[in-house]
């Protein structure tokens, strides 16, 4: 398998950091940017789509004909606070609730009416997921799996959010033992992590004010993760040189990841302004124009999935069945 460059977009509400925001969807206003830049690379960009941008019109109305011209996928991403059905939770914290906070069959639940209104939307399979705030168990494994999906992509290697609780006060999933390389959750259902790596860099182009000199010294000697995601300040260099690494390794892909409010104005802490979006863009720019130079071929979710699983001759009865529920909706 050539080396893919895996773009995965959580693409949900604008700025849900802010915990007491209410849900707006005006992002949807600033995605094609990033989907024809995408295209002129020759990359396929998978939106982890969640409840309110799934019911956002102008969303579907945009992405439903690149989904169907193979230009993107559509996958599936749940914020368990904002998706139907409701059901009482304990209130313990101001944070956010996981969906792993509630019974089994109230997960089921609220899984079946995203991937439904998903597969009704957009007349397609849902078959690659993302969880809300990368929180995954046994039993969330498990109900994707019956359903049909071919792959997760919500382990963070190297990550622990344990210190991050939910709604009712429980700690967010441990990967800092997690494999940086893809594995079987299910049989035929594959993990993809995110691409993290340890990198020990004094990332020049990250400089902006003195104190900005200091952070990349130590950054230098001690090293640091580095994820394949630009956040505030963003660092072409950093994330180049990380591409460089994941290519000069025996990995079979390097894995993007932004938010979908984070192409907006304002839609998030790190990009406040259009001043900050076009920085943003630039850094983007030379990140894929490097991917590309490198050889990364672009590739969506299940996609990547199916073939890793067909150059190990394993027959995919998820894909099969995830397949056959879209085409009867």
């Amino acid at each position: 398998m050539s080396k893919k460059l895996l773009i995965t977009i959580d693409t949900e509400a604008d700025n849900q950091w802010d915990v007491s925001r209410g849900i707006s969807t005006e992002n949807t206003l600033y995605l094609p940017r990033f989907q024809e830049l995408c295209e002129r690379y020759g990359f396929i960009p998978t939106w982890l789509t969640n409840w309110e941008m799934c019911n956002d019109e102008r969303f579907v109305q945009y992405m439903k004909p690149k989904n169907d011209a193979g230009l993107c996928e559509i996958g599936m991403h749940l914020h368990a606070w904002n998706n139907p059905p409701e059901f009482p939770l304990e209130t313990v914290t101001d944070q956010r609730a996981y969906l792993i906070e509630y019974t089994e069959s109230q997960m089921a639940s609220k899984i079946d009416a995203l991937l439904d209104a998903l597969q009704s939307n957009f007349e397609a399979p849902i078959t690659s997921h993302r969880s809300g705030r990368w929180a995954l168990d046994e039993r969330y494994i498990a109900l994707l799996a019956e359903r049909g999906f071919v792959v997760d992509c919500s382990v963070t290697p190297h990550m622990s959010w344990e210190g991050a609780l939910g709604q009712s006060g429980i700690p967010g999933s441990d990967y800092s033992m997690s494999d940086e390389l893809p594995y079987e959750l299910r049989p035929g259902l594959l993990e993809v992590p995110m691409t993290i790596r340890r990198t020990n860099r004094f990332a020049l182009d990250a400089v902006h004010e003195p104190h900005d000199v200091l952070r990349q010294g130590k950054r230098l000697v001690m090293g640091q993760w580095q994820w394949l995601r630009p956040s505030m300040n963003p660092s072409a260099s950093s994330l180049t040189s990380l591409l460089r690494d994941v290519s000069k390794k025996n990995d079979a892909y390097a894995m993007f990841m932004i938010h979908s409010s984070e192409l907006m104005p304002g839609g998030s802490p790190n990009f406040p302004d259009e001043s900050s979006i076009e920085k943003l863009y630039r850094v983007i720019d030379r990140t894929f124009a490097v991917a590309a130079k490198l050889g990364f071929e672009g590739q969506g979710m299940t996609a990547f999935a199916m073939d890793f699983f067909s150059c190990r001759g394993e027959k995919l009865k998820a894909s099969e069945k995830a397949f056959e529920r879209g085409l009867a909706k």
